[in-house]
Order: C-alpha cells, then sequence, then structure tokens
C-alpha cells in the first residue's frame, strides 16, 4: 500500500525557514515521480516542486524557484523540501503526491498524504 506522510510544517515568520519531510513507503523513488504541491485558502492546488524518476530532473515552479529546494534520501524512502525566504504567499497547505509514471505534473499523481500546514507571519 503506498503511503505519504507529510511532517515539519508550522508557524514561522516571513523571512525564516521551514523543511518538510515527506515520508514514503509502498513504493521505491526510484521509480517513480515524486511532488510537492501546496494550497492556500480558496485556491487551487499548484505543484511546486517536483523530481521526475523519468529524466531524473528536478522541477520548481517560479514562485518558488531560488527559494526552496527538493530533494530525496532513497536510503530512507524520504523526501524534502527546504524553504526559505519565506512570505506571507507561502502560507498553504503543503502535500507531497507521486506518480508510477515517473513524470511530474498535477493530473498524473495517484497517490497523496494528508497535508503539512504552513503558516508563514507578515
Amino acid at each position: 500500500e503506498v503511503q505519504l506522510v507529510e511532517s515539519g510544517g508550522g508557524l514561522v515568520q516571513a523571512g525564516g525557514s521551514l523543511r518538510l519531510s515527506c515520508a514514503a513507503s509502498g513504493f521505491s523513488l526510484d521509480d517513480h515521480a515524486i511532488g510537492w504541491f501546496r494550497q492556500a485558502p480558496g485556491k487551487e492546488r499548484d505543484q511546486i516542486s517536483c523530481i521526475s524518476s523519468y529524466d531524473g530532473n528536478t522541477y520548481y515552479a517560479d514562485s518558488v524557484k531560488g527559494r526552496f529546494t527538493m530533494s530525496e534520501d532513497n536510503a530512507k524512502n524520504t523526501v524534502y523540501l527546504q524553504m526559505n525566504s519565506l512570505k506571507p504567499e507561502d502560507t498553504a497547505v503543503y502535500y507531497c503526491a507521486t506518480s508510477s509514471s515517473g513524470l511530474c505534473g498535477y493530473g498524473g499523481m495517484e497517490s497523496w498524504g494528508k497535508g503539512t500546514l504552513v503558516t508563514v507571519s507578515s
């Protein structure tokens, strides 16, 4: 059974940092794409970062490029999202999700975690 469990969310002041973790089980990161998504109140869920097992690349949304870094520890089957220079507009529930196709993109994700809330105060 595929399971994804996010952790690391919380309240942080603008300009601060947080590191999110997503512990994955029931599949291997070697042959699955895994991504971070976020959904702010009243807005759609957007992909902000993703590691593709198809081409090995890591993708970032323009809104987080240069501030967020996604990494994976295959031995622990865990992915991380290091978030620096946080802004109030980064406030959202953050989810990790995976696709057995190895490709990134919201539509292809098959399994989702329950999310972790990040709140950035001004």
